[in-house]
């Protein structure tokens, strides 16, 4: 249990990050939920989070934030395929270990949210200066990232959904997707 006097946003961002990634969804998180967790009477969550709205806000700004750490650790001092290989396992690693957040990545920011618009902006920069390694520029690199984006979400849904039951190596058939992927990109 969390203590009262040491509790403040993040803290309460934190808890439900970790509940939602219990459950597997965001969906699990209430408020009342959260104050139980955190041995606290719901009104006094109110002096952390204005609402369920702004706490699932948060949620989707520590899950972006985390996403783009781990893919900028994944791919430090890489370029090239290598680099992409390390981002797309390190995505992969992502969605598989926080089954609860990882659809608040998905979901491109609206225009008035400054917070998570910088964020996926930064995703964004960081993803275009590893294009930049494999010649892609421009609209070309922008295209080949929104192609990333898609078989890497597909591959991972399907994998979260128990979608592949066959006796099949799933680290090779990842493998072989990325590495068809990238001759693609690399071929044009």
């Amino acid at each position: 249990m969390v203590k009262h006097r040491r509790l403040n946003p993040d803290r309460v961002i934190a808890q439900a990050v970790g509940m939602a990634d219990e459950a597997g969804s965001v969906t699990a998180v209430s408020l009342t939920a959260l104050a139980q967790a955190l041995d606290i009477r719901p009104p006094s969550l109110y002096n952390h989070v204005a609402s369920l709205e702004d706490l699932q806000h948060g949620m989707a700004l520590y899950s972006l934030r985390q996403l783009v750490a781990d893919l900028r650790q994944a791919s430090q001092g890489l370029v090239g395929r290598e680099a992409l290989f390390a981002i797309a396992n390190a995505y992969r690693r992502f969605a598989t270990d926080h089954p609860g957040i990882y659809p608040l990545t998905i979901r491109a920011p609206e225009p008035d949210d400054a917070a998570l618009a910088a964020l996926a902006q930064e995703l964004v920069q960081l993803l275009l200066l590893v294009m930049t390694t494999i010649g892609l520029h421009g609209a070309d690199a922008l295209h080949a990232i929104r192609g990333l984006r898609a078989i890497l979400h597909g591959f991972t849904s399907l994998e979260a959904a128990q979608g592949y039951k066959m006796p099949l190596d799933q680290e090779e058939s990842f493998r072989r997707l990325v590495n068809t992927y990238l001759d693609g990109l690399v071929a044009k």
